[in-house]
């Protein structure tokens, strides 16, 4: 997309999977051995910032892609990528890089579990999903900023602006624990998500002669919702269904996977 020259990260995608590839090894090897013999950080004010921050970010970005596109015209159906130059459209690029770098926002998740010594938060689930979702975003801020392939974005902000508000009020400590009788839903939330996602793109298998221009990216996006569907599913079975409930802040069905 020639919009996007210029753009920070834009060049190409080995910035981001160095990115990537320094997260990886940080969250899975370095990090844990240099935490290895000293106190856990406490990190509460900064989280409860962090946290409180990527919720307004959230609302936010739900807010623009709904007015560059998912509120203001499209039918939730064949909707094509804008290639034009129209406010509307440049509206949807800008919303579509700014989604694409809040994903490196969100690493500080499992950098927090690091420094706090929460290693068992630190999951192939989680280490998986923080790490696919800006590489692969990369290519559809590049390719296809705009059109059916950003709903599963729109849901995502959505999801988020719940899921940090849980975490916010977690990190204020156990006096505000009462105002989150609502965790047992969490997990629900996710795979409502996933369902919504994996129902919307597979409209593609049923709808004649769209001209989505990169219909290889409808087939990733169905992957991607049907792939983390059945991970949470294995997730909600071995946490509810044989009792394998995760550590204290996490067994509200949920770790800090998101």
């Amino acid at each position: 997309d020639p919009r996007l020259e210029g753009w920070p990260l834009m060049s190409s995608p080995f910035p981001t999977t160095f990115i990537i590839g320094t997260y990886i090894y940080f969250v899975t090897s370095l990090g844990p051995k240099l935490m290895e013999n000293k106190k856990p950080f406490e990190l509460r004010q900064i989280m409860a910032f962090y946290n409180f921050s990527v919720v307004i970010l959230s609302l936010y970005m739900t807010y623009e892609f709904l007015m560059s596109g998912w509120a203001t015209g499209y039918s939730f159906r064949c909707d094509i990528v804008d290639y034009s130059r129209s406010p509307t459209a440049l509206r949807m690029v800008r919303t579509c890089w700014l989604y694409y770098f809040s994903k490196f926002i969100e690493l500080l998740d499992t950098i927090f579990f690091v420094l706090r010594k929460k290693n068992n938060q630190v999951t192939f689930l989680h280490v998986f999903h923080h790490s696919i979702m800006p590489w692969t975003w990369w290519f559809g801020v590049k390719f296809a900023a705009g059109g059916l392939g950003t709903f599963h974005a729109l849901l995502n902000c959505i999801v988020h602006v719940v899921m940090y508000t849980y975490y916010g009020i977690c990190s204020l400590g156990p006096a505000y624990h009462k105002y989150l009788w609502w965790k047992k839903y969490m997990t629900t939330i996710q795979l409502v998500q996933f369902i919504m996602i994996t129902g919307h793109i597979g409209q593609i298998y049923f709808m004649d002669d769209c001209p989505y221009q990169y219909p290889i990216f409808m087939f990733i996006i169905w992957l991607y919702g049907s792939m983390f569907l059945v991970l949470f599913l294995h997730f909600w079975y071995h946490a509810y269904t044989k009792g394998q409930r995760l550590p204290k802040m996490t067994r509200n069905g949920i770790s800090k996977d998101q």
